[in-house]
């Protein structure tokens, strides 16, 4: 994969300023005998979208529940595994623990997938527009924050300040996507990168983020790595 140039990478972060912050549970679209889509490194079922639902959430803890946390994201092209990033950003990874524990991303789908540069989800709409958990956490990441192949960070509008966040994430597929310091950090993914490759591929190419495919995340668990 080729990295963007810096314009094009910029214009596409403003997508992601403009995406807010939805998160949103439902139900598992997949249905019997579904067909799948044949990917380079996986499969992908075939989906339908879940009805939109609201989230209204107390307030996440201030901290995760311990140090070593692994978010296990199951989709409808696989699964991978994120490293939540408990040491450097322990309020964003509370979060991101606190909505999977409260089905905040299930059935929701990856609304926005770039090829050469993100894929996003977490939003109830699916469009990017949603409501979000109920709340927001700030915290701003440090200014020599880059945002590398693998990294997954939280989705924020144009007006709100660095380092706020409610349920939209994006992971980075790039070496580097080009983003100035604004994103939260919620981890790392550690295994199944292939897996968000299948994803990113449903991308349509010609950048406009609307995904050829729905691909829809089933559930995410949280596991003490």
């Amino acid at each position: 994969m080729k990295p963007l140039t810096l314009i094009t990478a910029l214009l596409v972060a403003l997508g992601l300023l403009l995406a807010g912050c939805g998160g949103d549970d439902g139900e598992d679209p997949a249905s019997e005998g579904e067909e799948t889509v044949t990917t380079a490194e996986s499969e992908c079922e075939s989906v339908e979208l879940s009805e939109p639902t609201e989230v209204s959430l107390d307030p996440p803890p201030k901290e995760p529940s311990a140090d070593n946390l692994v978010a296990v994201v199951d989709t409808s092209c696989g699964t991978f595994e994120i490293a939540l990033d408990t040491q450097e950003n322990p309020q964003t990874a509370a979060s991101f623990e606190y909505m999977a524990e409260n089905g905040v991303f299930d059935g929701t789908p990856f609304h926005r997938i770039i090829p050469d540069f993100v894929i996003q989800g977490g939003d109830p709409a699916g469009t990017g527009s949603g409501p979000g958990p109920g709340y927001s956490v700030d915290e701003p990441p440090p200014d020599d924050t880059s945002y590398t192949e693998g990294v997954v960070a939280m989705a924020k509008t144009e007006v709100e300040p660095p380092g706020r966040s409610g349920s939209q994430f994006f992971v980075v597929t790039v070496p580097d996507a080009a983003l100035p310091p604004d994103y939260a950090v919620a981890g790392e993914v550690i295994e199944g990168m292939e897996v968000v490759e299948a994803i990113e591929a449903q991308g349509d190419p010609d950048g406009s983020g609307a995904p050829i495919d729905p691909v829809i995340i089933n559930s995410v668990t949280i596991e003490e790595g």
